[in-house]
Protein backbone atom coordinates (compact mmCIF):
# COMPACT_ATOMS: atom_id res chain seq x y z
CA UNK A 1 0.00 0.00 0.00
CA UNK A 2 1.37 3.40 -0.47
CA UNK A 3 3.18 5.44 2.04
CA UNK A 4 1.16 8.71 1.23
CA UNK A 5 -2.04 7.33 0.37
CA UNK A 6 -4.42 10.56 -0.24
CA UNK A 7 -8.01 10.74 1.46
CA UNK A 8 -10.80 12.81 0.62
CA UNK A 9 -12.84 13.82 3.17
CA UNK A 10 -15.51 16.76 3.49
CA UNK A 11 -16.82 16.43 0.45
CA UNK A 12 -20.24 14.84 1.25
CA UNK A 13 -19.44 11.84 -0.39
CA UNK A 14 -19.86 8.49 0.29
CA UNK A 15 -16.53 6.34 1.01
CA UNK A 16 -16.40 2.80 -0.02
CA UNK A 17 -13.29 1.15 2.33
CA UNK A 18 -11.92 -2.29 2.21
CA UNK A 19 -9.44 -3.29 5.11
CA UNK A 20 -8.13 -6.57 5.81
CA UNK A 21 -7.30 -9.27 8.74
CA UNK A 22 -3.74 -9.44 9.54
CA UNK A 23 -1.57 -11.20 6.56
CA UNK A 24 -5.03 -11.81 4.75
CA UNK A 25 -5.41 -14.61 7.38
CA UNK A 26 -9.50 -15.69 7.65
CA UNK A 27 -9.44 -14.14 10.73
CA UNK A 28 -13.10 -13.75 10.49
CA UNK A 29 -14.13 -17.35 9.47
CA UNK A 30 -16.62 -18.26 12.41
CA UNK A 31 -19.76 -16.91 12.44
CA UNK A 32 -19.01 -16.06 16.23
CA UNK A 33 -16.26 -13.63 14.94
CA UNK A 34 -18.66 -11.76 11.76
CA UNK A 35 -21.26 -11.75 14.53
CA UNK A 36 -18.81 -10.06 16.95
CA UNK A 37 -17.59 -7.36 14.55
CA UNK A 38 -21.43 -6.55 12.92
CA UNK A 39 -22.18 -5.87 16.83
CA UNK A 40 -19.03 -3.65 17.25
CA UNK A 41 -19.74 -1.84 13.24
CA UNK A 42 -23.67 -1.14 14.28
CA UNK A 43 -22.29 0.55 18.15
CA UNK A 44 -19.87 2.53 16.31
CA UNK A 45 -22.29 3.98 13.81
CA UNK A 46 -24.34 5.44 16.22
CA UNK A 47 -21.42 7.09 18.60
CA UNK A 48 -19.66 8.40 15.51
CA UNK A 49 -22.98 9.43 14.02
CA UNK A 50 -22.54 7.83 10.22
CA UNK A 51 -24.86 5.93 7.59
CA UNK A 52 -24.10 2.73 6.93
CA UNK A 53 -25.19 2.66 3.23
CA UNK A 54 -23.68 -0.97 2.71
CA UNK A 55 -21.20 -3.71 3.83
CA UNK A 56 -20.21 -7.02 3.44
CA UNK A 57 -17.96 -9.27 5.73
CA UNK A 58 -15.59 -11.72 4.20
CA UNK A 59 -13.35 -14.06 6.17
CA UNK A 60 -10.13 -11.99 5.76
CA UNK A 61 -11.63 -8.79 4.70
CA UNK A 62 -14.07 -6.17 5.67
CA UNK A 63 -16.02 -3.79 2.67
CA UNK A 64 -18.72 -0.73 3.95
CA UNK A 65 -20.03 1.89 2.35
CA UNK A 66 -20.33 4.97 4.98
CA UNK A 67 -21.11 8.45 5.05
CA UNK A 68 -18.43 10.03 6.58
CA UNK A 69 -19.08 10.62 10.51
CA UNK A 70 -20.58 13.96 11.59
CA UNK A 71 -18.25 13.65 14.81
CA UNK A 72 -15.08 12.76 13.16
CA UNK A 73 -13.34 11.28 10.09
CA UNK A 74 -13.65 8.02 8.55
CA UNK A 75 -10.14 7.59 10.10
CA UNK A 76 -11.31 7.71 13.40
CA UNK A 77 -14.11 5.93 13.22
CA UNK A 78 -12.81 2.74 11.35
CA UNK A 79 -8.91 2.96 13.57
CA UNK A 80 -12.01 2.85 16.93
CA UNK A 81 -13.95 0.10 14.95
CA UNK A 82 -10.81 -2.20 13.98
CA UNK A 83 -9.71 -1.50 18.00
CA UNK A 84 -12.85 -2.62 19.80
CA UNK A 85 -13.03 -5.28 17.08
CA UNK A 86 -9.16 -6.63 17.99
CA UNK A 87 -9.18 -6.30 22.03
CA UNK A 88 -12.74 -8.46 21.87
CA UNK A 89 -12.00 -10.90 19.53
CA UNK A 90 -8.14 -11.03 21.07
CA UNK A 91 -10.28 -11.01 24.93
CA UNK A 92 -11.66 -14.59 23.35
CA UNK A 93 -9.10 -16.52 23.08
CA UNK A 94 -10.45 -17.75 19.69
CA UNK A 95 -8.96 -20.47 17.97
CA UNK A 96 -7.44 -19.32 14.52
CA UNK A 97 -9.59 -21.58 12.11
CA UNK A 98 -6.98 -24.04 10.92
CA UNK A 99 -7.31 -23.04 6.93
CA UNK A 100 -6.11 -19.87 7.99
CA UNK A 101 -3.02 -20.83 9.86
CA UNK A 102 0.05 -19.93 7.74
CA UNK A 103 2.08 -18.95 10.69
CA UNK A 104 3.31 -22.33 12.59
CA UNK A 105 3.43 -20.47 15.90
CA UNK A 106 0.10 -19.31 16.05
CA UNK A 107 -3.09 -21.17 16.76
CA UNK A 108 -5.12 -18.43 19.04
CA UNK A 109 -5.52 -15.13 17.41
CA UNK A 110 -4.00 -13.59 20.85
CA UNK A 111 -0.69 -15.08 19.43
CA UNK A 112 -0.57 -13.19 16.41
CA UNK A 113 1.16 -9.95 16.38
CA UNK A 114 -1.96 -8.26 15.00
CA UNK A 115 -5.39 -8.85 14.40
CA UNK A 116 -5.66 -6.43 11.50
CA UNK A 117 -3.78 -5.29 8.53
CA UNK A 118 -2.32 -1.73 9.31
CA UNK A 119 -4.45 0.92 7.33
CA UNK A 120 -7.46 0.58 4.83
CA UNK A 121 -8.10 1.44 0.96
CA UNK A 122 -11.12 4.57 0.58
CA UNK A 123 -12.43 5.45 -2.35
CA UNK A 124 -14.97 8.49 -2.74
CA UNK A 125 -18.33 7.26 -4.47
CA UNK A 126 -19.19 10.35 -6.38
CA UNK A 127 -21.84 9.65 -8.04
CA UNK A 128 -25.51 6.96 -7.60
CA UNK A 129 -24.32 4.96 -10.52
CA UNK A 130 -20.76 4.75 -8.51
CA UNK A 131 -23.10 3.81 -5.38
CA UNK A 132 -24.49 1.34 -7.35
CA UNK A 133 -21.50 -0.41 -8.72
CA UNK A 134 -19.89 -0.61 -5.04
CA UNK A 135 -22.85 -2.28 -3.33
CA UNK A 136 -23.22 -4.81 -6.38
CA UNK A 137 -19.50 -5.81 -5.95
CA UNK A 138 -20.11 -6.15 -2.38
CA UNK A 139 -23.16 -8.00 -2.77
CA UNK A 140 -21.86 -10.61 -4.70
CA UNK A 141 -18.18 -11.22 -3.36
CA UNK A 142 -19.41 -14.07 -1.24
CA UNK A 143 -20.58 -15.61 -4.30
CA UNK A 144 -17.50 -14.96 -5.94
CA UNK A 145 -15.21 -16.40 -3.68
CA UNK A 146 -17.36 -19.55 -3.28
CA UNK A 147 -18.50 -19.56 -0.08
CA UNK A 148 -22.65 -19.38 -1.25
CA UNK A 149 -24.24 -20.03 -4.21
CA UNK A 150 -26.52 -17.08 -3.56
CA UNK A 151 -26.03 -13.19 -2.10
CA UNK A 152 -29.25 -13.90 0.14
CA UNK A 153 -27.37 -17.17 1.63
CA UNK A 154 -24.84 -14.82 3.02
CA UNK A 155 -26.26 -12.87 6.23
CA UNK A 156 -22.93 -10.77 6.81
CA UNK A 157 -23.79 -8.55 4.58
CA UNK A 158 -26.74 -5.52 3.74
CA UNK A 159 -27.56 -7.86 0.68
CA UNK A 160 -31.35 -8.56 2.36
CA UNK A 161 -31.99 -4.69 2.92
CA UNK A 162 -32.01 -3.71 -0.75
CA UNK A 163 -33.46 -6.77 -1.78
CA UNK A 164 -35.77 -8.13 0.66
CA UNK A 165 -36.52 -4.72 2.38
CA UNK A 166 -35.65 -6.81 5.70
CA UNK A 167 -32.61 -4.83 8.06
CA UNK A 168 -30.49 -8.46 8.58
CA UNK A 169 -28.09 -8.57 11.01
CA UNK A 170 -27.98 -4.55 11.30
CA UNK A 171 -30.89 -3.04 11.88
CA UNK A 172 -32.00 -0.02 9.60
CA UNK A 173 -28.71 0.40 7.84
CA UNK A 174 -29.14 3.62 5.89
Amino acid sequence: MPKKLKRYYGRGELHFVTFSCYRRLALLATAFARNLFVKELDEVRHEYDFLLVGYVLMPNHVHLLISEPKKSSPSSALQMLKQRVSRKMRGQRHVVPLTAVRMPVARYIDDLPGFWQARFYDFNVYSHEKKNEKLDYMHANPVNRGLVRHPQDWPWSSWEFYFRSESGLIPRIR
